[in-house]
């Protein structure tokens, strides 16, 4: 389970927090220690120039000014200068011009008061040392230290030695003194950092524990995370395993409204659409079985009684060879309607598109069903409004959905009924047409399963009279393939009104 998400996503969540509070970690004890070492630095350069003021009359030291740090640091200074005092002793002024040697220091004693451990010395020109405040370097000669040798060059110098390879870290600093701009020795001040190193270690010493803190409660939180995340995928999983081996009645619970959560209800829709398209294909399967068995089983009685001697009798016979053309038929139609659907489905039908008046189709259709209208006594009204729209079809196509749409009317219709043929534009470059009778309705019941395939409102009549249930399906898809739709409204009883839409090119106004 190393490789499981569970345990990428805890251990990605790990990363991002060691990585997130390391940089930020190093970042702020890099500007930490810049801070403090700078801090440092002007506190001597402030010291150096207090001791050369007390010292040497009339003196000015080469360095960095510290004046232009921002307020809340000059603040930091101002409180550790301000703690600053100097105290001299034996330092007898100079008659005449300052000794180029500093002779005059020669038994001068300082005493540097601060809260830093601070060593000061002061060097001539040579690089002897005059003044030391720790009064352990007098006459010591320091012209070869890389920083006195810079300054005595009147150049400002500094160094600060830190690190894990130097057991007493320490800060440097070397300033030429001028008199009147003429060099006249040296302020070489040193600074231990064992203070600045605590306050780091410290820092450093809080800052792992408080990653070692963290990373426990982020692993906590990203334990309940993962889990959160891992346990819908390993139910989506299993229920997948189970539709993989048929069982199709699989549901996930839909615990959330996030992606996890329209992910469970995706497969849900897809399960239960599966499901359904199953129960369609087994009832198919079993109507088709029906479908077929009935014209055969028809078919194979006539034979037999033809072969009993039926086949003798002139009029038996004919009567018999014309039934069984009226089966051989049926089953010819049905076969050939179940193959269009199964174009239709895998989108292989393909449409013979061409501009056609509608008004000429419907005509057409008519005429081809004039003989079934007239033997009920129907009467049928054409309306195209003041408009005959060309629309872009396959015209063999949507003369099979008239028809289909006109008989299923004139079955249901009753005798000496109406038929209305209604055609109107629609907005989006569309013509509506309607077809409308009087008849006997379609049941409340009965009407949301209008158009499943195989289904009939009154079976026995609709097979008596060759219906397979298709016509109405078949109808349905081949609008659909148009990139139309087809609906139905009906009210038991009052008749129904049939409706489909078709893309159309242009609108002509009719010649009255």
């Amino acid at each position: 389970m190393f490789f499981g998400i569970r345990a990428r996503l805890t251990l990605s969540h790990l990363l991002v927090i060691v990585l997130a509070m390391g940089l930020s970690g190093f970042l702020l004890l890099s500007f930490l220690e810049r801070y403090f070492l700078q801090a440092m630095e002007d506190s001597l350069i402030a010291q150096a120039r207090i001791t050369a003021q007390a010292l040497i009359p009339g003196a000015t030291l080469a360095g960095p000014s510290i004046e232009t740090q921002a307020p809340a640091y000059n603040t930091v200074q101002q409180q550790r200068v301000g703690k600053l005092s100097l105290q001299t002793q034996n330092i007898f002024p100079p008659t005449g011009n300052l000794p180029p040697d500093l002779s005059n220091l020669a038994d001068a004693s300082l005493e540097l008061s601060t809260l830093l451990d601070t060593r000061i010395r002061v060097l001539n020109t040579q690089g002897m040392v005059v003044v030391d405040s720790q009064l352990a370097g007098q006459d010591q000669n320091l012209k070869n230290d890389p920083l006195v040798a810079q300054a005595l060059l009147g150049q400002y110098a500094s160094r600060t030695d830190s690190g894990q390879s130097n057991p007493a870290p320490a800060m440097y600093l070397a300033l030429p003194v001028f008199v009147e701009g003429k060099l006249v020795g040296v302020v070489y001040l040193s600074q231990p950092l064992g203070d600045v190193t605590t306050v780091l270690h410290d820092l450093r010493l809080r800052w792992l524990v408080a990653m070692a803190i963290a990373l426990l409660l982020s692993g906590l939180v990203g334990l309940l995370l993962s889990r959160a995340i891992a346990n819908p995928l390993h139910q989506l999983t299993q229920a997948a395993n189970a539709v993989a081996q048929g069982q199709l009645d699989q549901q996930v619970p839909v615990t959330s409204h996030d992606e996890l959560g329209r992910l469970s209800q995706t497969f849900n829709q897809m399960t239960a659409r599966l499901k359904a398209a199953r129960q369609m294909q087994i009832d198919m399967v079993a109507n088709v079985s029906h479908e077929l068995r009935t014209p055969l089983t028809s078919i194979k009685g006539m034979i037999e009684t033809l072969r009993g001697g039926a086949v003798d009798d002139p009029a038996v016979r004919d009567s018999f060879l014309e039934t069984a053309e009226q089966e051989t038929d049926r089953l010819i139609r049905l076969v050939k309607d179940l193959l269009l659907l199964s174009r239709v489905d895998s989108e292989t039908l393909t449409l013979k598109k061409k501009p056609t008046n509608l008004a000429e189709l419907i005509q057409k259709a008519l005429d081809r069903l004039a003989f079934q209208i007239e033997m009920r006594g129907l009467k049928v009204q054409v309306d195209v409004n003041v408009f005959s729209p060309t629309v872009d079809v396959d015209p063999d196509r949507i003369e099979q959905v008239l028809m289909n749409l006109l008989d299923n009317s004139i079955k249901y219709s009753q005798s000496g009924g109406q038929i209305i043929i209604n055609v109107a534009p629609k907005p989006n470059q569309l013509a509506l047409i309607q077809i409308q009778d009087h008849g006997m309705g379609i049941a409340a019941d009965d009407l949301p399963r209008i158009g499943q395939r195989f289904y009939r409102t009154d079976k026995a009549r609709s097979r008596a009279e060759g219906g397979s249930g298709l016509g109405l399906v078949i109808a349905r898809s081949l609008i659909r393939a148009h990139g139309g739709q087809l609906w139905i409204d009906s009210q038991e009883g009052q008749g129904t009104v049939v409706s489909f839409t078709l893309p159309c090119i242009i609108y002509q106004k009719n010649q009255r």
